[in-house]
This record gives C-alpha cells, sequence and structure tokens, in this order.
C-alpha cells in the first residue's frame, strides 16, 4: 500500500470535514442530487471519449495509485545488469540461460533470452525499444482519461450550480424550495472541484510518476543488454548505465560498490 496516497486522502478528506463542521454545512455532502450529477456526468463523458479498451483499464489504474505494483529500484536494476554482464565474461552468453528463471521482470527476461539465443544487436534494440515506445503510450492513455475526468468534474459541478440558480428563479416566493435548491447549486460545485483535485487528477499524476519510474529501469534495460552483446566490460557497462540515473542516485551507488 501506498502510505503516502493514503495519507494524503485522509489528510484533505479530514481538513475539509473541519472546515465544513465548523461552518455547520457538513449537510452539503448528503445531496444526492448534486452527487449524482457530477459522478454519472464524468463517467458518461468519458464512455464517449474513450474506447472500452482503455476504459476497462481505469479500476485497475486506479487501485494502483493506492496498491503500486513492486519493482526492482534502479540502482538494484544496475547491479542485476552488471552482475550478468561478470557472468557473460565468464562463462558467455549461454551461461546467462540459469539466471532467466530468477528474474521477476517480464521485460528482462525477454531481453536476456534474445541475448542468449543469439538475436542480431540490432533485433533486439529495435524489438525492447519497440516495447518501451507501446507501454509509454500505453500508460500516457490511461492517465489522459483521468486528466480528461479531472477537467470535466468541475464543468458538470457547474451545471449543478446552473441548476440550482435556475430553480432558486422558478421557485424565488417560496424560501423552503429556494433553499434547497440553493443548496444543490453549492454542493454540485463542491464534488465537482473535490472530485477533480483529490481523486481524478492526483491519481493521473501518480500513475505518471509509476509510468517513468517503469520506462527509466526498462531504458537501463535494454541499455545494459546492448552493452553486454557489445562486449563491454562490467565496469563500462555500469558506468553506461549510470548515466540514467540523477546525481544523488550516481552517489548512491559509488557508494555502495565501494561497500
Amino acid at each position: 500500500m501506498d502510505l503516502l496516497t493514503v495519507g494524503g486522502a485522509i489528510i484533505g478528506v479530514v481538513a475539509i470535514y473541519i472546515v465544513m463542521a465548523r461552518g455547520e454545512i457538513v449537510h452539503m455532502l448528503f445531496n444526492l442530487d448534486a452527487f449524482l450529477l457530477v459522478v454519472i456526468g464524468t463517467l458518461s463523458s468519458t464512455l464517449i471519449a474513450y474506447p472500452w479498451t482503455t476504459i476497462k483499464a481505469i479500476p485497475k489504474a486506479f487501485s494502483l495509485a493506492f496498491f503500486p505494483n513492486k519493482r526492482e529500484s534502479s540502482l538494484r536494476m544496475i547491479e542485476l545488469v552488471v552482475g550478468l554482464s561478470e557472468k557473460s565474461k565468464r562463462s558467455g552468453f549461454s551461461g546467462l540461460q540459469p539466471e532467466v528463471a530468477g528474474l521477476k521482470d517480464k521485460f528482462f527476461r525477454n531481453a536476456l533470452q534474445m541475448l542468449i539465443d543469439g538475436y542480431d544487436i540490432d533485433i533486439i534494440e529495435d524489438n525492447l525499444e519497440k516495447e518501451i515506445l507501446y507501454v509509454r503510450e500505453r500508460h500516457q492513455k490511461v492517465a489522459s482519461v483521468f486528466r480528461m475526468m479531472a477537467t470535466v468534474a468541475p464543468i458538470f459541478g457547474l451545471l449543478g450550480t446552473l441548476l440550482g440558480v435556475v430553480q432558486v428563479l422558478r421557485n424565488i416566493t417560496d424560501p423552503t424550495s429556494m433553499g434547497a435548491a440553493m443548496a444543490t447549486a453549492v454542493a454540485a460545485t463542491f464534488f465537482g472541484i473535490f472530485a477533480a483535485n483529490f481523486a481524478f487528477l492526483p491519481v493521473a499524476v501518480k500513475l505518471s510518476e509509476y509510468s517513468e519510474d517503469e520506462i527509466l529501469n526498462m531504458e537501463l534495460i535494454t541499455e545494459g543488454i546492448v552493452s553486454i552483446h557489445k562486449g563491454d566490460v562490467p565496469v563500462i557497462t555500469a558506468k553506461k548505465l549510470e548515466g540514467y540515473l540523477s546525481a544523488i542516485l550516481r552517489e548512491q551507488s559509488l557508494a555502495n560498490s565501494k561497500l
């Protein structure tokens, strides 16, 4: 579980609840008309905008914000690739076959297997780069769904506000009806802004961050496999891979190598 996501959500909800409770307007949260307008309106727009192949990935993508997939860190990935480079120098490419089964990353297993099978370096590099491109585009599509939802949710909130104002004008001589209509108008705006800024947009950004981490590891693997295929010594392979990391991570990698 991603504690930052859960903690941020709890803090945001609690802060809003306290403010609304102090203003004695918590009852706004129980306005079903406003809630349905924003939720169903946002959902309908999303269904219109995207094909089913993208829509069906939304539930899993949303859960990833709270329960991200476990993957090796970039530093650990470099250690694995350098270790393979050292073994290939001792045993050749065929000696790497036992290592394939121990790799959890499917992309890594595929890349190493192509190396062992003796594919030409151009074929290996082209295959891996196409896979990276496909993964990046797939992730961007899913993240764009949540960005669109973050865009349209406040608009449906505004629509609810306009409908509420119309009801107020229609019942301007009935104070009781005016109050209910005004509550719907304000609640719709609240739900739209809340959904956009506490659900859809944060999830989109979180998914983009996870995607960048995964793409970085895939690029490290590609560079490492190409380096091993070219016969680079492990030190050169490590230096090439460290170029993908930030200065802080490079310092950590250097410190680990001295231990």
